[in-house]
């Protein structure tokens, strides 16, 4: 687990804060006396752990997040899962969309699930911890990024005039129908990153009707970060890593999709 202190004054993207905040995805794995000696280390005073368990149309029984309360910053992190535990997820095609939050377009029906089971809890801990003006930053890896994106969702379309100050998510699955994409592009324009490192499956799935949000870092198979996918080498990329079973543990897919790829790549990045 890197060390180091969080700039609680940031309140812009930057690609410091992308490694500070893949670092908080990442915590969002480890057992509760891991995250709280981080958030000690981080400079956060304050912190709570979200667990609820849940029954969807899928394998997935619980959702797990933790909120870090500090002087002049909160941030949520949703914990992922792995790549094989989200295929039924990905490739469930049974299970209609469900109304988004505020009313505002569809969402998937498993991951707005997974978000209801625990937003109470989050909802909570903002209220308690934002006690001096904090900004409020969303952020979580695969499955973990689809509920950071919705939990920004929330909090804008269904408390008017309240916007998360940013949204980072890495190798979050397609999430939301276009509707509500749209909407969310509009209010989280400057405030929504959506990492993507090289052949990464999840972020391909599912398919249709869900689609992805704006602000797309793509990572390209050298570690470079562009503001979007470039054709060709993206095209290249991907045709390095086919393979006949995308969510294969040895495909490019999958490898891709690990945290730890986001973060090397991110720490390459640093200046």
């Amino acid at each position: 687990m890197s060390s180091g202190t969080i700039d609680q004054r940031t309140t812009g993207y930057s690609l410091r804060h992308a490694l500070c905040l893949a670092r908080a995805s990442e915590l969002a794995y480890q057992d509760e006396k891991t995250i709280e000696d981080a958030a000690r280390t981080w400079g956060f005073d304050r912190v709570r752990h979200h667990h609820t368990t849940f029954r969807p149309p899928f394998p997935l029984e619980d959702t797990q997040a933790y909120t870090l309360g500090g002087e002049n910053m909160i941030i949520t992190a949703f914990r992922g899962t792995e790549p094989a535990n989200l295929r039924d997820w990905l490739s469930d095609a049974t299970t209609p969309p469900r109304p988004g939050p505020g009313g505002t377009g569809y969402v998937h029906h498993g991951f707005g699930e997974a978000l209801d089971s625990v937003w109470p809890q989050v909802r909570a801990a903002l209220d308690g911890f934002r006690d001096n003006g904090q900004t409020v930053w969303f952020t979580g890896h695969s499955l973990g990024g689809a509920l950071a994106m919705l939990a920004g969702a929330r909090l804008h379309f269904e408390e008017p005039f309240v916007t998360a100050t940013g949204v980072y998510t890495f190798g979050q699955p397609r999430t939301c129908d276009r509707q509500l994409s749209q909407a969310f592009n509009t209010a989280y324009a400057d405030r929504m990153y959506r990492f993507v490192n090289n052949n990464d499956i999840v972020p391909q799935l599912p398919t249709e009707p869900f689609h992805h949000v704006s602000a797309l870092r793509y990572i390209d198979s050298r570690g470079a970060i562009h503001p979007t996918m470039p054709v060709i080498s993206g095209l290249v990329d991907h045709a390095k890593g086919y393979t006949a079973d995308v969510l294969a543990p040895a495909s490019d897919g999958v490898r891709d999709h690990f945290m730890g790829a986001y973060l090397n790549a991110l720490e390459k990045n640093q200046n």
